[in-house]
């Protein structure tokens, strides 16, 4: 797809159609660099653990933090000190 080069500013941008944004996963911001003279615009890495500290405190108050695997020990446990 052919797309015009424009002037913003002091600076010069692509406007990007919807449908590739949809596409690619692009939202408010994004990875920006240039590889062998090529630009390469990629969506922003999320953290895999994004949202786990709300998630836990949500669990905790809702009551049913409880033990899915059974608690595992081993006869000689009370015996160590840590």
């Amino acid at each position: 797809m052919q797309v015009a080069i424009r002037t913003m500013g002091n600076s010069k941008g692509v406007l990007i159609p919807k449908p590739i944004l949809e596409q690619t996963g692009l939202l408010d911001a994004a990875d920006l660099q240039v590889k062998n003279g090529v630009i390469e615009i990629r969506p922003l890495k999320r953290n895999p653990r994004e949202g786990w500290a709300a998630d836990s405190q949500r669990v905790a108050q809702s009551g049913d933090a409880v033990l899915v695997w059974p608690e595992f020990a081993n006869a000689d446990d009370k015996d160590l000190k840590w």
